[in-house]
């Protein structure tokens, strides 16, 4: 495993946990990035990497983005995250999950766990049989906690509204055309929100059936992924994985604005600029895809219902626009806009 402090994704992390259980087959990291504003909160993603430095990298940028995520949410909490390394077969079970939540669990409160690609609300609840620190349980009567998914498409799907209005003047989405990229949970929530208001859709994912599926529920059409970032489109929007804003796609993008739930979307740091110069109206990641983080927050911490779910996840488009007023102001990307904004609330200035 390649050692963390000269990675380019290291980025004063407070601390970086390599976790194995050799009866279960358990291999996980977990990062916490930053403790400064509250205990580090993130989901627990399971994933099957070709490399075990993969993993190290997207625990590493993960943990970042959930701290610059948490901050300008306005939530009281820092940022971590943690990736449990999958097999080939994606072989899961209690004991592993079990195994998990006692790692967590030996963090004392520094680290509190959520749902993430690859796991679910069941994952979640084999969890906490181990430990007390995991978020995103069953609602168990509560109008907050569950699945963070439909809160993250809300805020995605409000934050394209805003991004529309900014760029084009429309207050709705109604004949615009929407390039979707996935169709997973949240994409699914996004698909719905958007078609419901007339958007027209074309949708890409890996897996086929999932692609058509939505598509036949939104009037929508299936489109290669190979091409789906290429299209002209009103809105590109990615909510797969991450790191598919690169120089090579963002030269071949046809939209003025990409807005869309994957973590992590910009595969380098100057990919923001390169967006920006092309007149491409971006909105960060982190912000645009809070809506998740905030209802488990809000579950975990019981500090409110789901009208101050809905409340903080509406703040979305007021945080994007402020973001992109002073990118207008300062001639900076939004991304690095944003970045600064956070690294400001994290003590990182």
């Amino acid at each position: 495993m390649t050692t963390p402090w000269g990675l380019p994704d290291f980025d004063g992390h407070e601390e970086i946990h390599f976790v194995t259980d050799g009866k279960c087959g358990l291999k996980a990291i977990i990062a916490v990035h930053s403790t400064h504003l509250g205990p580090s909160a993130g989901g627990a993603r399971f994933w099957h990497y070709a490399r075990d430095d993969e993993a190290l990298t997207d625990a590493l940028r993960l943990s970042r983005g959930m701290s610059y995520k948490n901050a300008m949410a306005g939530l009281p909490l820092g940022g971590g995250k943690s990736v449990i390394l999958a097999d080939e077969n994606r072989t899961k079970t209690p004991e592993m999950l079990h195994a998990f939540g006692n790692a967590v669990g030996g963090l004392a409160g520094r680290y509190v766990t959520a749902e993430d690609v690859g796991m679910n609300v069941a994952d979640m609840v084999e969890i906490a049989r181990s430990t007390t620190f995991v978020a995103g349980l069953p609602n168990s009567g509560s109008d907050v906690g569950g699945d963070p998914g439909p809160h993250t498409s809300l805020g995605v799907f409000l934050g394209i509204k805003a991004a529309v209005k900014h760029a084009l003047g429309k207050d709705n989405l109604s004949g615009l055309h929407i390039a979707l990229q996935g169709a997973g949970s949240v994409a699914t929530g996004v698909a719905l929100h958007t078609s419901a208001e007339g958007a027209k859709l074309s949708i890409a994912d890996v897996d086929q059936a999932k692609a058509q599926k939505l598509a036949d529920a939104t009037n929508g059409q299936v489109v290669s992924t190979d091409d789906i970032l290429g299209l002209e489109a009103d809105v590109v929007s990615p909510n797969a994985l991450g790191a598919i804003l690169t120089e090579q796609s963002i030269a071949a993008l046809k939209t003025p604005i990409v807005a869309g739930g994957a973590n992590n979307q910009l595969a380098n740091p100057g990919d923001g600029e390169r967006l920006h110069a092309r007149g491409i109206l971006y909105a960060p990641d982190y912000v645009i895809n809070a809506g998740g983080i905030i209802n488990v927050c809000t579950e975990y911490l019981g500090d409110g219902d789901a009208s101050l779910v809905r409340q903080r996840i509406e703040g979305i488009p007021l945080r994007l626009e402020q973001i992109w007023a002073e990118s207008q102001q300062s001639g900076r990307d939004p991304a690095a806009v944003a970045d600064a904004m956070a690294q400001r609330l994290i003590g990182r200035a």
